[in-house]
């Protein structure tokens, strides 16, 4: 009988044939997902027989990543700024980058934000999250997407922060009251300009939401200039407006911000030097 190591070989030779970055890695969770184990429960169990029942639970998993459909779809979660967020083909997949802007942004307000706004919340990580840390805070999230809003909401559940955040379907501020203002406006929209949707992994062009990834305008700046033409009207006073953006589109932005009226613009890298976020406020 084939053991648990011999299935992780075999699968990450299989992996590695089919293109798929660390394949050691995706083999070790995908295997211990389909046998309900942890990374370090498999090592200690890697001379174990598996069954033909445990085998069969094992290999639709490993074809699906084997035509490159991301882990964290196949897992059915992962984890962002210490919650386990559900994740589906309903909603993009957060990133360390995402993660890193929330960071930032908790570590730009001196004094707690008492009102929230998420846009494109998508999964709601952002919304959770900072819900989580803010715990006094009013949140509201939107999305124009029905599909991913219903998937917020069970993450809202699956993160045991239920009725912390108010979810609104919603293109952008449209559904908003006109009165309505926060402390903080937080986004991430798709920002990827056509040519480089064109050019990401299969796992990034074939399997998540296209809306969720390339902006309204091909070269990726649509929905950010939008957001920042529109955000001045709910920000109250000293309130801060944080972007997660593209790497090559800070000179515009810092533009368009200036011409918006925003007292102040600052452009932040991210984890690897390039430009990744935007932060402006009224004064």
């Amino acid at each position: 009988m084939i053991t648990v190591l011999e299935v992780i070989k075999k699968t990450t030779d299989f992996l590695n044939v089919k293109g798929v970055e660390s394949p050691r890695l995706n083999a070790e969770l995908i295997v211990g997902h389909a046998l309900g184990l942890k990374r370090m429960q498999l090592y200690l169990q890697f001379e174990r027989p598996l069954s033909e029942g445990e085998l069969e639970k094992i290999r639709p998993l490993v074809r699906r990543r084997g035509q490159r459909e991301p882990v964290q779809y196949i897992l059915g979660e992962t984890e962002f700024a210490g919650l386990r967020i559900k994740v589906d083909r309903r909603a993009l997949i957060p990133r360390p980058e995402t993660e890193l802007l929330v960071e930032l942004v908790c570590a730009r307000l001196p004094n707690p934000p008492t009102r929230i706004l998420d846009l494109g919340t998508g999964t709601g990580a952002i919304a959770l999250a900072l819900a989580k840390h803010y715990p006094e805070a009013s949140v509201t999230a939107l999305d124009v997407s029905a599909d991913a809003l219903a998937l917020a909401k069970e993450n809202e559940k699956f993160c045991a922060l239920d009725g912390r955040v108010s979810w609104l379907e919603s293109s952008w501020f449209q559904a908003l009251p006109p009165e309505s203002q926060f402390d903080l406006v937080i986004a991430n929209p798709p920002y990827l300009s056509t040519e480089e949707t064109a050019q990401a992994h299969p796992e990034i062009r074939e399997h998540e939401p296209a809306t969720a990834l390339t902006g309204s305008a091909p070269d990726g700046l649509g929905d950010l200039c939008h957001i920042l033409s529109s955000a001045d009207r709910h920000l109250a006073s000293g309130g801060l407006l944080a972007l997660e953006t593209g790497i090559a589109q800070h000179a515009a932005l810092i533009r368009q911000a200036t011409e918006c009226g925003f007292a102040h613009v600052e452009s932040v890298r991210d984890l690897t030097g390039r430009d990744r976020f935007l932060f402006a406020s009224r004064g």
